[in-house]
């Protein structure tokens, strides 16, 4: 499966299946990885046109530098025919819509396994991608994510989940705080990536807002609906200079007491121990 050769993708497009503007502007808007909906953002009279377009339509985004995703309908309410007509154009990822239980992940499987071996791919070629927009799927991540060899990533739902939660839905996103820690915490268990959830709204500002809050939870990757709010979230998901410097501090700090035979080290008031150490690490490392 292409990770943007290597680099993890954090930022996962959504975008409707049949709209080729649309596409146009996914493919400037410089997220990592680019999603075909053919679930809520295609209508189903549109869906048979969404699935001519995947051909051509993954080869151009590939040619971008994307990770290609499509999300399918249900097995049961035409993911079938999707996923016949979406593995012929060979994604690197199929998502799968209101993914609950490990018994939707072993029929997807099963069902990509062969639909690989019709077209002469080979196995295992392409991941799965979860959408845990219920309650259920979300307290299932790690069953959901143990279903499947193909499973590197799971994304938090917004609206769906937010509508089986009974809960309102609002710009601060109150109603779904409890499930966003859960579901950093439960993909971490499972060893997977968590992707949190998209912002629904317009304003880029909230965008990154949220994306700031998700970093801080723990989340490396991000959803997002609007091709525009692609290069606000990247940055906001990556350390800026003076994080940078900070992180810089610990470790130069840390690595002299250590020299020293000092177990620890004291930084602008915090004593930096191994841990702080190897976040600090590992925040320099990131892309």
């Amino acid at each position: 499966m292409n990770e943007s050769k290597g680099k993890l993708p954090r930022t996962w497009l959504f975008g409707a299946g049949a709209d080729e503007t649309n596409h146009a502007a996914m493919a400037a808007s410089g997220a990592d990885a680019l999603i075909q909906d053919l679930e809520d953002f295609t209508p189903p009279a549109l869906r048979p046109q969404a699935r001519a377009l995947a051909s051509g339509l993954y080869a151009r985004w590939r040619q971008a530098g994307a990770v290609v995703c499509v999300r399918i309908n249900a097995l049961d309410g035409g993911g079938v025919d999707d996923l016949e007509h979406a593995v012929a154009a060979r994604p690197d990822i199929v998502s799968y819509p209101k993914a609950s239980t490990a018994a939707d992940m072993r029929a997807l499987d099963a069902a990509i396994a062969a639909q690989e071996q019709r077209h002469g791919l080979p196995p295992g070629a392409i991941g799965i991608l979860p959408v845990c927009e219920t309650a259920l799927g979300v307290v299932n991540v790690r069953e959901i994510a143990a279903a499947s060899a193909r499973i590197r990533f799971a994304l938090l739902g917004a609206e769906d989940l937010a509508a089986d939660l009974m809960a309102e839905r609002s710009r601060e996103a109150v109603e779904l705080d409890h499930a966003r820690r859960r579901f950093v915490l439960e993909c971490r268990a499972a060893g997977i990536e968590p992707i949190d959830a998209p912002y629904t709204f317009s304003d880029a500002e909230g965008a990154v807002r949220e994306a700031r809050y998700a970093r801080r939870l723990g989340y490396r990757c991000k959803s997002l609906v609007r091709p525009d709010h692609a290069g606000p979230i990247r940055a906001a998901l990556v350390p800026d200079a003076a994080e940078r410097a900070a992180a810089e501090r610990l470790v130069t700090a840390f690595e002299a007491a250590r020299a020293r035979g000092e177990e620890r080290a004291l930084v602008d008031g915090l004593w930096v121990e191994v841990p702080t150490y190897l976040n600090a690490r590992r925040l320099l490392a990131q892309e």
